[in-house]
């Protein structure tokens, strides 16, 4: 297995292989993904994290680069994805997400899960990047805040997306799951929710 992989191994039964990539601006070792894949390992998902060329070369010189254009992130994964056995899922956070929603079905794995999809910029609802979630050949769950900037309860539900796209809301969680202090809720307890859900769509899809 390539060695661009960063592996979170199980220590209870494996259920599946998860293919984890990371969010535009943060690497696949920040504080959000290394806590997260504790998380889906804890539940037997033997996480595989990798990086998009862009952000590997920032690793190598440190300067910060916008993500390459997404061919370039698709061929990506495609290649790390045939390395990987069955069963397979590919999951990703917020831009990573994007793009394993985008090639789940090209590559037949078992199904996708985004941790916060961005379903339109910050701001710009009118811009959505829905058009390949309106009719899937693929199962597929978005676990994300109530809060989130990327997309809200109230428009993801206009949304004609396909029905049969899960969507778990986590109660006040905003783009990296943080709630409001006032919840009584932290971080770390919306991404262990998070992992849950994800958890259970995986077994659930192995059927």
């Amino acid at each position: 297995m390539s060695n661009r992989l960063l592996t979170d191994e199980p220590a209870v039964p494996v259920v599946a292989n998860l293919l984890l990539a990371h969010g535009a601006g943060a690497p696949m070792d920040s504080p959000f993904m290394n806590l997260l894949a504790e998380q889906l390992a804890a539940r037997g998902l033997r996480v595989l994290r990798f990086e998009f060329p862009y952000m590997a070369a920032r690793r190598e010189d440190g300067r910060k680069r916008p993500p390459n254009p997404m061919p370039v992130l698709q061929q990506h994964l495609r290649e790390l994805s045939a390395e990987v056995s069955e069963p397979l899922f590919l999951a990703g956070k917020s831009m990573g997400g994007r793009v394993a929603s985008m090639l789940a079905g090209e590559l037949a794995v078992r199904g996708f899960v985004c941790f916060g999809y961005p379903f339109h910029p910050p701001g710009r609802p009118e811009k959505t990047r829905i058009a390949h979630l309106q009719q899937l050949n693929c199962p597929g769950l978005v676990v994300q805040g109530s809060r989130d900037p990327f997309g809200k309860p109230q428009e993801v539900g206009a949304y004609p997306l396909d029905p049969s796209l899960k969507l778990h809301w986590l109660e006040g969680g905003e783009h990296d799951y943080k709630p409001l202090k006032a919840s009584g809720r932290t971080q770390p307890q919306l991404i262990a929710e998070a992992a849950e859900v994800a958890a259970g769509f995986c077994r659930q899809h192995l059927l």
